[in-house]
């Protein structure tokens, strides 16, 4: 029993730990490419080095830091130049599935969506971007692999490893979560009319607003 407490403890403190180093990553307190102390994460927090360790290792498997052998941990370094090229590719990607989708979503499917679509909205009411970002996860994966193409389904999955730091940063500015769930609504809308023309649309706009609410340089700008 002992064993399964201290099991527990462990994991739950290193829940915690994840959870507030996060917010300092998103909140800008990193410079990319520094270098994180897990001795001073750990007198921060007032914790053990363990869960520390544990706390920055599963943000490196989200895409927010880098995990280097012999090194240490550091912040993930995207410049905002090939930010913006991943934008472009994901709109694509992404513009490119929902079209197809249109044509052959089913009820259940769209059943699904608007549950997503209904969580969003109350964590959205909350601000809650611990709430909401995982049902922005979610909401996107579905699409994704109701439209049935696994090719473009694993190309999205790596854009969205290295996007991760901008896409939580985007979600922050200027009202984003309420603004992100009225794009994903109007996906929604689209699907259920069966127009690929307006699904292709949304869904292309819908990321590259993202791309807008970041600041990041447009791409096909006249220079």
């Amino acid at each position: 029993m002992n064993t399964e407490l201290e099991f527990l403890k462990k994991h739950s403190l290193s829940s915690l730990v994840r959870r507030e180093l996060e917010k300092l990553i998103l909140s800008g307190e990193f410079a990319p490419g520094e270098r994180l102390n897990e001795y001073a994460l750990a007198a921060r927090f007032s914790v053990s080095r363990g869960p520390v360790r544990e706390a920055c290792r599963a943000l490196a498997e989200k895409g927010l830091l880098d995990l280097i052998p012999n090194r240490g941990v550091f912040m993930r370094t995207i410049d905002e130049s090939n930010a913006a090229a991943l934008y472009d590719v994901r709109a694509g990607i992404f513009a490119s599935a929902v079209r197809l989708l249109a044509t052959k979503i089913t009820p259940e499917q769209l059943a699904v969506l608007d549950g997503l679509l209904q969580g969003m909205d109350k964590a959205a009411a909350t601000q809650s971007l611990d709430e909401y970002y995982p049902l922005n996860l979610e909401f996107h994966d579905s699409l994704m692999r109701f439209a049935g193409n696994s090719r473009l389904h694993s190309l999205y999955g790596e854009l969205i490893r290295e996007l991760h730091l901008f896409r939580e940063r985007a979600l922050l500015h200027d009202g984003g979560l309420a603004v992100s769930n009225a794009e994903h609504r109007r996906i929604v809308a689209a699907l259920r009319a069966r127009d690929p023309a307006a699904a292709t649309e949304e869904a292309f706009n819908h990321v590259l607003s993202g791309k807008v609410r970041m600041a990041i340089p447009d791409t096909h700008a006249p220079k």
